[in-house]
């Protein structure tokens, strides 16, 4: 099993980016992908997840309404759109597998996770 992200770099706050988690010997029917990002010096923190199949998600309070996740079934890969970034988004991105539902996510977070990504920074700017 491998995950891969991209996307990440170097914005000024107010701008937008889209982060990519292409997922291999895997397959997001079975398995609900869950971005977190862990700030310098920060626990890792639940960012967003998505089932494609049972409909259940989750999004942090923090990126409500200027986050939003999608995925590909086709091409086995999920995308997190950032918009209007902070400088507190700044950190490092990764992306997780798990098959339990999004809405455990809350309550387990990075425990319930199968399998990560190596992750993707993001710096945001002011």
């Amino acid at each position: 099993v491998q995950l891969v992200e991209s996307g990440g770099g170097s914005v000024q706050a107010g701008g937008s980016l889209r982060l990519s988690c292409a997922a291999s010997g895997l397959s997001l029917n079975d398995y609900k992908i869950t971005w977190f990002r862990q700030a310098p010096g920060k626990e890792r923190q639940g960012v967003s997840c998505l089932s494609t199949t049972d409909g259940s998600s989750y999004t942090a309070n923090s990126v409500k309404g200027r986050f939003f996740m999608s995925g590909d079934n086709a091409k086995n890969t999920v995308y997190l759109q950032m918009n209007d970034l902070k400088p507190e988004d700044t950190g490092l991105y990764y992306c997780a597998a798990m098959v339990s539902s999004c809405v455990i996510i809350p309550v387990e977070g990075a425990r319930a996770m199968d399998y990560w990504g190596k992750g993707t920074a993001v710096s945001v700017s002011t």
